[in-house]
């Protein structure tokens, strides 16, 4: 509940009511999560296929669906395999023994004909507890250790079958009395003449509010209407009906026939049987008829066993909402009641952390959807992937050249007109009209936060390390750079195609951020080529088609060098196979294998066309092919350039460090 804010010390405090989170659990990682859904985007996932299996698997520090699925199908493991349902039974036949037994050292110490025909009695009675009990509900007990032993097995009896429909009613009514049984009795009369009411269409609100107010103290749950009490009652009802079903012919039998001894009369089960009648027409879509089988060695009672059973349900209907595998599946639909009643707090606390994740990476704009509707990664989540994908590249090449990652845009310290905050290491000249203005801000701000206070301050302006900008440069020389990548389905199956993927993103970001002069094209080439922006080129999915078509994107990087005359032109080609695919002049593509003369010839001489503009080309090939390692060898040969062999955890590095040195020169 909102209050009114309170003032103290000049600045506004708000109190909200508490919702139950771990005020001192860690920040969702988005950066973390969205590492993770990129992976899985590029392996070839939808956007919204790789949120729902990050929200299943979960992260190192936050349990995925799948550990709160799991979690609920031990507990249910657990109830079936540790406990069983003869806990009545056996308390039954225990207390019978001992009236039994104590009966017979009573009439041992009689000496009239009546107490040997007792003791004659006793020894034919039937094995069976139930027609043992029932022969006994007439018997004249000498003993009164005896008479109360039987009297507790009614009482037993009465307060197990209450307890199948009202939970805690076994503890409630133990050594209960008489008075206490009447009022049973009357809340049992006055809850079916409501249900009667409802079920004929009648308007119970009234008769709802005077019956609560009568016997609320026998429903916990406090059900705000009929409907939510049918709910309630139905729910337990099908449970002690499952439980029924669950036992073994001979135990219904004993149970159905001790049930009538209940409280020493039938009334009861007659009340009861009403009640399940009731129930099971107002809500027919229960589980009436399925049955679970306990195998443990832990005895229940009914009350106890119909709790389980009910607990079970819960359980599974817990798991199928955790597991989201049914159509419009949402976390929203899982029961968090029912989440912290059986896997505790710490559980809802994953599951908000999860439904959080799911919303703060729309919140902050990495997901958004396109025009078809779809949900998709947004320039700014493939900015965070580049970011990612080239921080990995640059611990490669510090931890294989000795270099480290810097933040420098260029090399030559020409200014951009732009400054960044300083950060460690950094040695770019300060931007001085920006620092001192972040100092001048900063000591503003103070001093009206102690203004406001009553205080008065004229300390100078003193700079401190938080106010330090510096100005940031480039290099003067530009570059034309083509990226050509190898998107055949060998790169799919030989795992060429994430690596592939996160070496292109890393050399965009690099280039985006570092050389902003620079024009970078990315080009993919199976059977055809085409240019790619960086979202499709992440989205692309792996298509089974014949082909490595080198020459079609040899073609293209022609094109894209020839729009850039001034700049120094860089060919890049990573792939994993010799070219089987070229462009005939109307325009299809012709694959040939073995790859033929005419596709070998009109590939080098798009190489030498290349060339002739200046081009610096390296071949990254990947894998062991004989025939790629001899065609890559002669065309870096031909071209004056070179083959780099990386293997696949260093195919970013090895393209980004090839297109520093080739900058460099």
């Amino acid at each position: 509940m909102t209050v009114d804010p309170a003032r103290r010390g000049g600045h506004a405090s708000r109190y909200v009511s508490y919702d139950g989170s771990d005020p001192l659990a860690p920040p969702v990682d988005l950066r973390e999560a969205l590492d993770a859904i990129g992976e899985d985007v590029m392996a070839g996932a939808s956007p919204r296929r790789a949120l729902q299996e990050l929200l299943r698997r979960g992260t190192d520090r936050m349990n995925g669906l799948d550990r709160l699925a799991q979690q609920a199908h031990n507990r249910r493991r657990e109830l079936l395999q540790h406990s069983n349902l003869d806990g009545t039974l056996q308390e039954v036949r225990k207390l019978l023994d001992a009236a039994v037994l104590e009966e017979r050292k009573a009439l041992a110490r009689a000496l009239d004909d009546e107490a040997r025909f007792a003791e004659m009695q006793l020894a034919e009675l039937p094995p069976s507890t139930a027609q043992a009990v029932q022969e006994l509900s007439e018997y004249d007990w000498r003993s009164a250790a005896a008479r109360e032993n039987y009297e507790k097995i009614r009482d037993l009896l009465g307060r197990e079958m209450l307890d199948q429909r009202f939970a805690g009613m076994k503890q409630a009514l133990e050594n209960a009395t008489d008075e206490d049984r009447e009022r049973i009795n009357e809340m049992l009369n006055d809850l079916n003449d409501l249900l009667d009411a409802h079920a004929r269409g009648e308007d119970t609100a009234e008769k709802f509010d005077n019956f609560m107010d009568r016997h609320g103290e026998y429903f916990p749950e406090n059900p705000q209407s009929v409907e939510e009490l049918i709910d309630a009652l139905a729910q337990r009802a099908a449970a002690a009906q499952r439980l029924r079903n669950s036992l073994t012919p001979e135990q219904r039998a004993e149970l159905d026939a001790l049930a009538q001894q209940a409280f020493g009369s039938p009334s009861l089960m007659d009340q009861l049987d009403r009640l399940d009648a009731n129930l099971r027409a107002a809500r027919p879509g229960e589980d009436w008829e399925g049955s679970q089988r306990f195998r443990g060695n832990d005895p229940m009672g009914l009350g106890e066993g119909t709790s389980a059973l009910q607990e079970i349900a819960e359980l599974e209907q817990l798991g199928d909402q955790l597991a989201q595998q049914y159509a419009g599946a949402q976390l929203d639909d899982v029961d968090l009641d029912a989440l912290a009643r059986h896997l505790g707090d710490e559980a809802v606390a994953d599951l908000k952390t999860l439904a959080e994740l799911e919303k703060a990476l729309q919140r902050e704009g990495f997901l958004d959807k396109g025009p078809d509707g779809q949900w998709r990664l947004s320039p700014k989540a493939m900015r965070r992937l580049g970011e990612a994908a080239l921080r990995d590249v640059a611990d490669q090449l510090s931890g294989r050249a000795g270099q480290r990652d810097s933040r420098k845009s260029g090399a030559l310290g020409e200014p951009t007109g732009a400054s960044r905050p300083w950060e460690f290491g950094d040695t770019e000249p300060w931007d001085v009209t920006r620092t001192v203005a972040n100092a001048v801000l900063r000591e503003a701000s103070r001093r009206a936060i102690a203004e406001r206070g009553g205080g008065f301050d004229r300390a100078p302006v003193r700079l401190k390390v938080v106010d330090v900008e510096v100005t940031e440069t480039e290099q003067r020389s530009q570059a034309a750079v083509a990226l050509l990548v190898d998107t055949s389905f060998s790169m799919v199956m030989e795992g060429r195609w994430v690596p592939m993927k996160r070496t292109a993103l890393a050399l965009n970001h690099l280039v985006t951020t570092r050389f902003r002069g620079d024009h970078l094209q990315l080009i993919g080439f199976g059977r055809y080529a085409r240019t790619l922006s960086t979202a499709e080129l992440a989205g692309l999915d792996g298509a089974y088609e014949q082909g490595t078509n080198l020459h079609h994107a040899l073609m293209l990087a022609g094109r894209h060098l020839r729009r850039n005359p001034n700049a120094q032109p860089v060919v890049l080609v990573v792939t994993d196979g010799e070219p089987t695919a070229h462009i005939e002049p109307e325009g299809y593509a012709h694959f040939d294998y073995p790859t033929s003369m005419r596709t070998i010839a009109l590939t080098v001489r798009e190489l030498d066309n290349l060339t002739k503009l200046g081009s610096q080309v390296t071949f990254f090939k990947l894998g062991e092919d004989p025939g790629l390692a001899r065609f890559v060898d002669r065309m870096a040969r031909r071209a004056g350039g070179r083959v780099v062999s990386p293997d696949l955890d260093g195919l970013g590095a090895a393209v980004v460090g090839d297109y520093m040195r080739l900058r460099k020169r």
